[in-house]
């Protein structure tokens, strides 16, 4: 199998598990953002547990394609970017390795690139997590958006989303691959590291990274729920921004505890599962 071939097919099977995975956590923290009071109110309104897999379908279908996307490009990236190009094994990584500034600027343009491409099943995604809208598949969703709001229906809140993923993607890939580093250090651990070891170390290595970035980007989230759900109300990044702040600041961070748990249980089981295909 070629070497980006491989990327691919590691970014998109670590995106599909950690989607189907944690799609509960998504749909409640959309519902939580579009505002329904709290994680207790969202699961006693629920006909049925069956429904906090709502949305798995795009949300399968924009995680799978967009980690394969993202993933690859951002391999192709750091790979030119490193003056050796050496990929060979090193501790538990097979990646290039950059400087923290090369691994956040790689991380946030290749995140913004995919972001804007994956935006239309993204907005499509949200909607069906949340009780505003009632679809019965993708393409009636596609139809109904497509008639009544055209194409920037799709685009709804790009700007607010490229202002959460790109930042988080750089934050991310910095923190993961200096953690990389720091926590073999601290467990005095040397040398190449087996499959337990490697998954052990790239798994706690995303999780933490995930809370890191996570939280510096939390209020671009909530701008982005609410620019998707709402779109008459909320009509523009600064005009969502100054609506949320007037009612209470403390809105920006609907969901963040659920945000976390997300993120970082899907870095933990998405780049556990790219690292060690890459290596086959």
């Amino acid at each position: 199998m070629g070497e980006r071939k491989r990327h691919l097919v590691a970014g998109f099977s670590g995106g599909l598990a950690s989607a189907v995975a944690l799609q509960p956590l998504d749909l409640i923290k959309t519902r939580v953002q579009s505002g329904e009071k709290g994680v207790i109110g969202v699961l006693r309104g629920m006909e049925s547990w069956t429904e906090l897999w709502r949305g798995t379908v795009p949300s399968a279908i924009r995680t799978s394609l967009g980690s394969a996307m993202y993933l690859t490009t951002l391999h192709v990236m750091r790979s030119t970017m490193t003056i050796s190009k050496q990929t060979s094994l090193h501790g538990s990584s097979k990646l290039p390795k950059l400087s923290a500034l090369e691994n956040l600027g790689s991380g946030m343009l290749a995140r913004g690139i995919v972001g804007f491409i994956t935006m239309p099943i993204t907005i499509i995604k949200v909607r069906f997590e949340s009780n505003m809208y009632h679809y019965s598949s993708i393409a009636e969703a596609t139809q109904i958006i497509w008639k009544h709001e055209g194409l920037k229906g799709f685009f709804r809140g790009v700007g607010a989303t490229c202002l959460r993923d790109a930042p988080y993607a750089g934050l991310y890939v910095s923190f993961y691959e200096q953690l990389k580093i720091s926590l073999p250090k601290l467990l005095n651990w040397e040398g190449e590291f087996d499959v337990k070891g490697s998954a052990l170390i790239n798994s706690s290595s995303a999780i933490v990274a995930s809370i890191l970035a996570t939280s510096i980007t939390a209020p671009f989230d909530k701008i982005k729920t609410n620019m998707q759900l709402k779109p008459e109300k909320y009509f523009s990044f600064m005009n969502t921004l100054k609506l949320l702040v007037s009612e209470d600041w403390k809105r920006l961070f609907d969901g963040v505890g659920l945000r976390l748990l997300r993120k970082a249980g899907s870095a933990g089981i998405a780049w556990c599962i790219y690292e060690e295909l890459v290596k086959l």
